[in-house]
């Protein structure tokens, strides 16, 4: 795992600039077969001190809830966006998750400086660095990756008690077997599947052809 040192890096080259208000980037739900893609802007405090952070997917629930709690506590700022399944199928996923990210900025309460986002860039006026595997080379990203993924994971909760037969509590929409079976077992639902997504979209089609006759 990275120390502390090592995450500050970008970080500590923009401060060495008189850049201050700094946002880390970062996304959560890419792959899923179901439910939003949501990501997050966080801007930490010069030099903060958030031992153990890292990339939210290398982390225990418990942990991850822990320092999900301590970055809230620290961040100078924190933004939520999120883009729904709707715009996922309209617009494809990656376009999907860089308008949740525009969204998570627009939602802090401070215009950053700078952005240091998780892979992608973003045509927005502000100066900025894609970082490839960014949550695991950037305190401020795994900041945002965890707050993300916190704030989807509440949301596929929710989900889970409108639609119990899925396993959402458990798979976050992924498409693990025990998904996957509850979707050829009961079908899809509109608004909550990616109708983009394999194998949804199959399902999908067939349905569409079926109404036909």
């Amino acid at each position: 795992m990275k120390n502390d040192v090592d995450l500050l890096a970008f970080e500590k080259e923009l401060y060495e600039q008189n850049i201050k208000q700094i946002a880390g980037v970062d996304e959560v739900g890419r792959g899923p077969l179901a439910g939003p893609v949501v990501a997050a802007a966080v801007i930490l405090p010069e030099n903060v001190k958030l031992t153990g952070v890292n990339d939210s997917k290398k982390l225990t629930a418990k942990k991850r809830a822990l320092y999900y709690c301590q970055i809230l506590e620290v961040a100078i700022s924190v933004g939520i966006g999120e883009a729904s399944v709707v715009e996922i199928d309209e617009l494809n996923i990656l376009q999907a998750t860089k308008l949740a990210m525009k969204r998570a900025i627009s939602n802090l309460d401070i215009v950053p400086e700078y952005l240091l986002i998780d892979y992608v860039t973003l045509d927005i006026d502000i100066p900025q660095t894609g970082i490839v595997k960014g949550d695991a080379k950037s305190l401020s990203i795994a900041a945002a990756s965890i707050v993300a993924k916190e704030v989807r994971d509440g949301m596929m909760q929710e989900l889970a008690g409108l639609h119990p037969a899925y396993g959402f509590d458990k798979n976050v929409g992924y498409g693990t077997k025990f998904h996957r079976e509850a979707l050829q077992e009961v079908g899809y639902i509109d608004g909550v599947h990616r109708k983009s997504f394999e194998p949804v979209k199959s399902m999908s089609a067939c349905s569409k052809q079926g109404s036909l006759f």
